[in-house]
């Protein structure tokens, strides 16, 4: 396992945790996971600092409307935004810096949705494979620079970006990835002006209002090493990372922000079509037949990591 940065310390301060904070699992190596004989190496697993649970995922989450979700919110902050079952709710990233992980329901079909500030990258997942129904916490471990969540049936442990159960008995499963977007509030409710708002009644002593990342999001330099690093951009250029098949292509913000239309790209075959709100810098992508297919939004170091 590599080292540590000594900013790990501060974070904690800042996310309201410590090393023995109540209700999550003490410190160690590797968090109490049995990381032998995954897919991926022990020794490329980093520890972010908290224990198991330290970074509490938000399991009975709470939303607002109306007039209270109003007075939550500013329109330029940031949210995931998802519509399923013909339910919309957002995610402001102002709560899921402090959490990383909610584990939801759309109707009937239960949902988790993950994001990593480190790697700015948020996902959003049906929360089920091979039959089995899972809800998910934070590890408290990293690899290659992204989150590793866990699902508290079986303690295997999840890369997000590869959507795959990478250690433990699910070793191998995979998530299937729901259309989400990453976008700001006003853009959102243009589009569902009733949707629902996550709550920052969490349970969670935190202050909401104090980002624990801005120095990370300031600074040019990655926190934890990846096992591959690409220099055609920046390392924490903002790209728009769209997958199919087996291959994957990332858009650039900045070269999105020229288009003057929708742009037509070709992914594992696949004819996608690629909408980009400038105002909102914000992207839906949508196949020939009109369907939604899953975009993320992050950091070019992360996304080209794994792809």
């Amino acid at each position: 396992m590599r080292n540590v940065l000594p900013g790990t310390l501060l974070l904690l301060s800042l996310l309201g945790l410590s090393a023995g904070a109540a209700g999550q699992e003490e410190p160690s190596f590797y968090n109490g996971f049995d990381v032998e004989g995954g897919l991926i190496a022990p020794n490329e697993i980093d520890h972010g600092g908290p224990g198991r649970d330290g970074i509490p995922s938000l399991d009975k989450p709470q939303f607002l409307s109306g007039a209270q979700r109003d007075s939550q919110i500013r329109p330029g902050d940031r949210v995931i935004g998802v519509s399923y079952n013909g339910v919309a709710k957002a995610y402001p990233i102002a709560v899921l810096d402090y959490h990383e992980i909610v584990n939801d329901t759309f109707g009937d079909t239960p949902l988790t949705v993950t994001f990593y500030p480190l790697s700015g990258t948020g996902m959003v997942f049906l929360a089920e494979t091979g039959g089995q129904v899972l809800d998910f916490g934070v590890s408290g471990l990293i690899y290659n620079s992204d989150l590793l969540l866990y699902d508290r049936k079986t303690r295997s442990l999840w890369s997000q970006i590869m959507k795959t159960a990478v250690t433990g008995p699910l070793k191998g499963a995979t998530l299937t990835q729901v259309p989400a977007q990453y976008t700001t509030w006003a853009n959102w409710t243009s589009q569902h002006p009733q949707s629902l708002l996550l709550s920052r009644d969490t349970g969670h002593d935190r202050n909401y209002d104090q980002d624990p990342y801005a120095e990370h999001k300031r600074l040019p330099m990655v926190t934890y090493a990846t096992l591959h690093s690409d220099w055609r951009l920046p390392a924490k250029t903002w790209v728009v990372g769209i997958t199919a098949g087996d291959e994957a292509i990332a858009l650039p913000f900045a070269e999105l922000d020229t288009l003057e239309s929708a742009l037509r790209v070709n992914v594992g075959g696949q004819a996608l079509d690629v909408h980009w709100d400038k105002a909102a810098q914000s992207a839906r992508v949508f196949d020939v037949d009109g369907m939604e297919h899953p975009a993320t939004a992050g950091y070019w170091f992360a996304w080209v990591a794994f792809h």
